[in-house]
């Protein structure tokens, strides 16, 4: 090895362990597999070289520029970085001027690469467009935001949106490991404790770089203080917080969802927001806590405030978007609305009367003026006669039997005063009164 060998070699050993993990090729990548699997189209693509332009979107450290490199060497192209916030119009004519002649010379392809082409500016996007039409270069962009709000419809029309999701814990653990035990990693000089291993694949948030900056961070104090073993609290040292026992699949787990639930039926926004709290940083999976909320304003608001389940369910998506941590605050805005709105069972309640009913005297049979009669056979039979339709009535509303003739003193739905049900319940009174005369 002569001289400058050896001054790389020295350079590559001192890079960050998040780069010096960085993986390859396909077989080394982590994850993705529902868009890089066996016989997925953009695996095919890739093995045989017909890569298109593309927009990589997904969260931070989910491999994005990894996958950019991996694409450009599995292909035997050439990769050109571009930095969105520094380059302009002139440096992007200087490289597609070079990427025409490696082309033309060396019958090589381009792929370039931007890192938060949400960045671009329409200068920018205008200047690549006709270059990306022609093939002179593969355009592969990587970005945390959504490319429908933020690049022009022309060139994202030219570019295939591959989106990438978090990475799992399982799948953060295994990252881990490998950084442990690789020689280009820290080549076993550290043991990772199984709690410090979960501790910092939980709390990594699915980021595969924040893991791996943890792991050094936490190796290299150990080393400072003689230890080998990576313990829980050297993780939380390196993550910069504090990890929260929580056991997502025992006791606790059912202890502290219905404290959660129970305080927003309480109305206390305080508790409520202090035990959702609890289960994020635990790392609870924070689909599973706003599926208990949408459950529950539905469950214990229902009409009271029919806002409430839009709420919820508004919330589940800007979470599926965003992801964490931002997505704590449509979050903690959800559980605070509905600890605070008026609540009623009677969704609850309603359901659970017709389930008994029906259960106990089994599939009644419908009125015959409830039936449609689509053939004449069936007009013949009576389905449909005497059918009132509530259109052609003043109101809109007609004085009508619509259960069974078993249940016509049933009661099932029993509306709160609360909220706006109130309202609803009143507009009920009126029209069983208009039923009695």
């Amino acid at each position: 090895m002569d001289l400058f060998e050896q001054a790389v070699e020295k350079d590559v050993s001192s890079k960050p362990l998040a780069e010096r993990m960085r993986p390859r090729s396909l077989a080394g990548f982590s994850g993705q597999e529902h868009v890089l699997g066996p016989g997925t189209a953009l695996r095919r693509a890739i093995e045989a070289d017909q890569v298109p332009s593309m927009i990589l979107w997904g969260p931070p450290g989910t491999g994005k520029t990894t996958l950019a490199r991996i694409v450009a060497a599995h292909t035997n192209s050439f990769f050109s970085p571009f930095s969105a916030v520094l380059g302009g119009v002139k440096e992007v004519r200087e490289l597609v001027a070079a990427a025409r002649d490696r082309r033309k010379m060396q019958r090589q392809r381009t792929i370039l690469f931007v890192d938060e082409i949400h960045r671009f500016t329409k200068a920018q996007q205008d200047a690549f467009l006709p270059h990306v039409e022609a093939g002179i270069v593969t355009l592969v962009g990587a970005t945390t935001e959504n490319p429908s709000f933020e690049l022009n419809a022309a060139l994202l029309s030219r570019c295939r949106v591959v989106t990438l999701r978090a990475l799992t814990e399982e799948e953060l653990a295994r990252l881990l490991d490998r950084a442990v035990a690789a020689p280009e990693g820290l080549a076993g000089a550290v043991e990772l404790a199984p709690d410090a291993r979960e501790a910092m694949a939980r709390y990594a948030y699915g980021d595969a770089r924040r893991a791996l900056n943890a792991l050094e961070v936490a190796a290299a104090a150990v080393t400072l203080a003689g230890r080998r073993r990576v313990e829980r609290a050297d993780a939380e040292e390196a993550l910069q917080q504090k990890t929260i026992l929580y056991d997502k699949a025992g006791e606790q787990h059912y202890d502290v969802v219905s404290a959660f639930i129970k305080s927003m039926r309480g109305s206390d926004p305080d508790a409520a927001v202090y035990w959702m709290v609890r289960m994020l940083e635990g790392g609870e999976d924070p689909r599973f806590v706003l599926r208990r909320m949408v459950i529950f304003a539905s469950e214990d608001i229902g009409n009271a405030d029919p806002r409430a389940l839009a709420v919820a369910v508004n919330a589940l998506q800007a979470v599926e978007l965003v992801g964490l941590p931002e997505g704590v605050l449509p979050m903690t805005q959800a559980a605070t609305y509905l600890a605070l709105a008026p609540k009623s069972n009677a969704a609850l309640t309603a359901y659970g009367t017709a389930r008994k009913l029906v259960q106990e005297r089994g599939p009644l049979a419908v009125p015959l003026k409830l039936r449609n009669a689509p053939t004449k056979l069936m007009g013949s039979l009576g389905y449909g006669a005497g059918y009132k339709y509530p259109h052609n009535f003043e109101g809109h509303y007609v004085v009508e039997e619509y259960l069974p003739d078993e249940l016509r003193r049933e009661r099932i739905v029993n509306l709160s005063e609360s909220g706006e049900e109130k309202e609803l319940a009143e507009r009920w009174r009126r029209l069983r009164d208009a039923n009695k005369r």
